[in-house]
């Protein structure tokens, strides 16, 4: 049933990936975008959790209540900060960033906030097409801008920006032009950040299939629409068809690759793509 694949499941602290790493520590700070919900909820508990100082940010003021709460919950409350802010507004961004500032010492940044819609080319919305560029392109790179100097002046001039890209930034599907264009962009400014990194300050990014998340959820009805199917034939052959992995991944466990990708035993990823898509865009019958 379509509910019990798309239904997005609870965080289990049970199931973090707990690195050692000397600077995974609360004088060290982490940006989460999006962490109202899905990936950047489960990316701020399962930073915080390895012993970060995460300060949460996203523009769902509910949601993010909803994450101080959760945070309370799994025992990681006191790692984590929230500051509700507008990605699309330059000025908000300054804020998230000087917030992160006063938290700690700006080392990581996890670039995940993200949003879909749904609709041809030719008669796709001019307005939708730039709100989701500036959450999804314009956001990270500003947030990368105002985090760099931060990182370059921390104690031993490192860092690392982990931004949330797509199995839609290596190939497309129909009727999502904005977002496939986004993450696309957002690959290649993965690849600028790591070119003007020396080596300091790392950038990766992660690719992922479908996740159990709100944003999957949300788009199913509207892919049906479209498309003409029913929501089952949405999940079992248009989101899971070219797969090999017959199951869409958990936010928790996307949290685990951010987790990994910031640690020292990701060193050599730079620039680099965790690609984690079940087989989707490499295989094929």
């Amino acid at each position: 049933m379509v509910d019990d694949a798309v239904t997005p499941p609870e965080f289990d602290p049970d199931e973090v990936l707990y690195v050692e790493d000397d600077r995974f520590r609360p004088e060290n700070v982490a940006i989460v975008t999006g962490a109202a919900s899905g990936i950047g909820r489960a990316a701020a508990f399962a930073l915080a959790a390895n012993g970060l100082t995460v300060v949460g940010t996203d523009v769902d003021e509910d949601g993010l209540s909803e994450t101080t709460d959760r945070a309370e919950e799994y025992g990681v409350a006191e790692n984590v900060e929230t500051v509700a802010a507008d990605l699309s507004d330059e000025d908000e961004i300054d804020r998230i960033v000087s917030h992160a500032a006063d938290a700690g010492a700006v080392k990581y940044l996890a670039n995940v906030a993200g949003l879909q819609h749904i609709d041809p080319i030719d008669e796709f919305p001019a307005e939708q097409f730039d709100l989701l560029h500036d959450v999804m392109v314009r956001a990270p790179f500003l947030l990368a801008k105002a985090c760099l100097p931060h990182m370059r002046d921390s104690d031993d001039g490192t860092g690392c920006i982990g931004n949330m890209a797509s199995v839609h930034g290596h190939y497309v599907t129909s009727d999502k032009v904005a977002y496939n264009v986004s993450k696309f962009g957002l690959r290649g400014l993965t690849q600028s950040i790591a070119a003007e990194g020396d080596g300091d300050v790392r950038a990766f990014s992660i690719s992922t299939a479908y996740v159990k998340t709100p944003l999957v959820t949300d788009q199913i009805p509207d892919t049906a629409e479209q498309r003409g199917i029913s929501v089952d034939e949405v999940v079992e052959d248009v989101m899971l068809g070219q797969s090999r992995t017959k199951e869409m991944m958990t936010p928790q466990e996307v949290a685990n690759l951010f987790v990994f990708g910031f640690s020292k035993h990701a060193s050599h990823l730079n620039g680099g793509d965790l690609l984690f898509d079940g087989g989707m865009t490499l295989t094929y019958d």
